[in-house]
């Protein structure tokens, strides 16, 4: 059965990444206000309360909205193409089953956002006192962020001859 489904069954990565980044975003729409922002660890960490019309790094989210269906789009193909890659893979592939799965759940959590919402939530602030400030992120984005190091670092770890190292 489960060289028909590929590593399919690791998709509850992908749920427990979305269910926590919605759930997380709930409790800062609810709690926050809009631009606020609270000090945790001060100089260094902070939640806060804003929105993203773009994409990674406010990336075009001056435009006149457009680019919210583009995101989408690119979004939903991005998933099914990761959900047809899950099913391919073999017994052995698990990292880069977590690594797929990270990824989908933190597509899928931006993509309700962006259909739902009309555009995406932030509310993690990390920086260096006032010196540097690193754009505000979600759980959405950590999942993204750790499953893309995941897959590069699984290119490392194959086989010269191309194939996928063993897990």
């Amino acid at each position: 059965m489960s060289a028909r489904f590929g590593k399919l069954p690791w998709l509850w990565i992908s749920a427990l990444v979305f269910v926590l980044d919605q759930v997380s975003k709930n409790i800062v729409l609810n709690n926050l206000p809009y631009f606020g922002r609270v000090t945790v660890i001060p100089g260094y960490f902070d939640w806060t309360h804003i929105y993203n019309t773009g994409a990674a790094f406010s990336f075009l989210s001056d435009e006149s909205g457009w680019q919210r269906w583009l995101f989408a789009l690119i979004a939903i193909g991005v998933s099914a193409m990761l959900v047809v890659w899950m099913k391919r893979l073999k017994a052995h592939e698990t990292w880069l089953a977590v690594a797929l799965a990270l990824v989908l759940g933190g597509a899928l959590g931006n993509l309700y956002d962006r259909m739902v919402l009309g555009h995406v939530v932030d509310f993690i602030l990390v920086h260096w006192h006032d010196l540097y400030r690193f754009p505000a992120f979600n759980l959405a984005d950590s999942g993204i962020t750790v499953g893309a190091v995941m897959l590069a670092l699984d290119m490392f770890r194959s086989k010269k001859t191309g194939e996928p190292a063993h897990d």
